[in-house]
C-alpha cells in the first residue's frame, strides 16, 4: 500500500521499479514476493501456520497489499508487527489518502504468489511472477530478509 514518491514511477518502467530502495520495492508491487521468500525460509512444509493474507480493497478503492500471518502478528517490508496494531495503522493511513478506504482479509493459496496465471484466478488478484520483474525478484527478497529476525514463537 506504499504510494513511491519517485518523479515519474509507472510499474510499467521495469527499470526504474527495480531500482527502487528495497523497502518501496516490496511494498509497492513485490509484496507477494516477499511474503513467498518469507514462507520458504521460515515455513516451507507449511506446519507452522503461517499463511499470506490479501488486503483487498473494497470496491471503488485501491491499495492492495499482501502480508504473511502468524499467530497475532503480521510481516510485511516493515519487519513484524501485532496484528491489531498493524490493522490500525494500515487502515488509518489508507484512509488518509483514500476517506472510507477499507478492505477484506483473504487468505491466500501459498502457489498464487509466484504465478500470474494462478493470481488472475481470484477475483481483482493479478501477481506478477518473480521472472516478470526487470531480474528475477526471490533473491532480492531473501537478501532482504536477512534484515530480520526469525519469526516470535
Amino acid at each position: 500500500m506504499y504510494q513511491p514518491r519517485t518523479p515519474g514511477y509507472s510499474k510499467k518502467d521495469t527499470v526504474k521499479r527495480w531500482n527502487l530502495p528495497d523497502r518501496v520495492f516490496f511494498a509497492c508491487g513485490a509484496c507477494h514476493i516477499l511474503a513467498h521468500a518469507f514462507l520458504a525460509k521460515f515455513d516451507a512444509d507449511g506446519t507452522r501456520g503461517f499463511y499470506p493474507l490479501w488486503f483487498k480493497p473494497l470496491a471503488g478503492f485501491t491499495g492492495n497489499h499482501i502480508v504473511v500471518a502468524g499467530p497475532g502478528w503480521f510481516f510485511d517490508y516493515h519487519g513484524y508487527c501485532r496484528q491489531n496494531v498493524y490493522l490500525d495503522h494500515v487502515t488509518r493511513r489508507a484512509q488518509q489518502r483514500w476517506p472510507g478506504w477499507q478492505a477484506t482479509h483473504i487468505t491466500l493459496p501459498r502457489d498464487v504468489l509466484t504465478s500470474e496465471e494462478k493470481s488472475r484466478e481470484m477475483d481483482g488478484l493479478w501477481l506478477r511472477g518473480p521472472q516478470q520483474f526487470l531480474h528475477d525478484a526471490l533473491p532480492r527478497a531473501s537478501a532482504f530478509l536477512t534484515r530480520f529476525d526469525p519469526p516470535p514463537a
